[in-house]
């Protein structure tokens, strides 16, 4: 199958390895990705702070990227919610009804990395390898805009080596809400500052998702208390594999399965 990859601005600029994680996966499996050069932010930040005019162009932008592919995925249920549920909302808004219908047949077309995976491809075991202790955080927007369910925990159980372990009250909200950090700053500590209690609580050595952002906002948060605990994205782990055996007469370098 032949994939776009619309890789999101914070894969893009923070967190490339999520991105370069997604290609590989989807290379493993014997697909091929492609990576349209013309693509930029879908416009969500823009639209969530009142700036829908501003987003039109982008909505426009991302429909002409992307129209000539039959398959779009992303490392994002939040970017991925946008595309789904906003972009024909802003062109409807400037009365353009036919880029309304170009997003809406986009939307049908695009997928978030799970979603790709369990219901296109029909696929949970994906014979990846992850000697860790892992607990998963399903995002906001994976959870209640996209309603991706089980999907990443069908994969994470699937992973060879890997210790899944339930967190607790694992569908409350971290506090990122990417704006909201910011307006909110108080109360988005306070919501962090449970989230991190409950990672801590089930004593893994990573907390992975399927949103940079919420990782990112996490992940800072446990560096900041040097807790020990990493934040990895969901396609990290999946695209892992156990290392190949070294030749016969060679010392076998040591690794924990994760690739340098």
């Amino acid at each position: 199958m032949r994939i776009a990859l619309f890789v999101t601005c914070l894969a893009d600029t923070l967190f490339p390895e999520a991105a370069k994680a997604t290609v590989r996966l989807l290379e493993r499996l014997g697909h091929e990705v492609v990576f349209p050069q013309d693509q930029t932010c879908c416009g969500q930040m823009h639209i969530n702070t009142g700036y829908p005019d501003d987003a039109l162009r982008l909505v426009r932008r991302h429909v002409r990227t992307f129209a000539p592919y039959d398959v779009v995925v992303a490392p994002s249920a939040s970017c991925v919610g946008s595309v789904r549920h906003q972009h024909a909302l802003v062109a409807r808004r400037a009365g353009d009804e036919r880029l309304a219908s170009q997003a809406e047949e986009i939307a049908r077309r695009t997928y978030e990395l799970s979603e790709l995976l369990v219901d296109v491809l029909g696929l949970t075991d994906l014979d990846a390898y992850y000697p860790h202790r892992v607990t998963y955080h399903p995002t906001c927007h994976s959870l209640r805009m996209i309603r991706v369910g089980d999907k990443p925990l069908r994969l994470l159980r699937a992973v060879r080596g890997l210790d899944l372990v339930e967190l607790p009250q694992a569908e409350q909200c971290c506090g990122f809400g990417g704006t909201f950090a910011l307006k909110n700053a108080d109360t988005s500590t306070a919501m962090l500052a449970d989230k991190m209690r409950h990672v801590l609580a089930t004593k893994a050595d990573v907390c992975t998702a399927g949103d940079a952002s919420c990782l990112m906002h996490i992940g800072g948060g446990l560096a900041r208390l040097r807790t020990g605990v990493r934040t990895v994205h969901l396609a990290e782990i999946l695209a892992n594999t156990e290392p190949a055996p070294a030749p016969a007469g060679r010392a076998q370098r040591k690794t924990d399965g994760v690739p340098a």
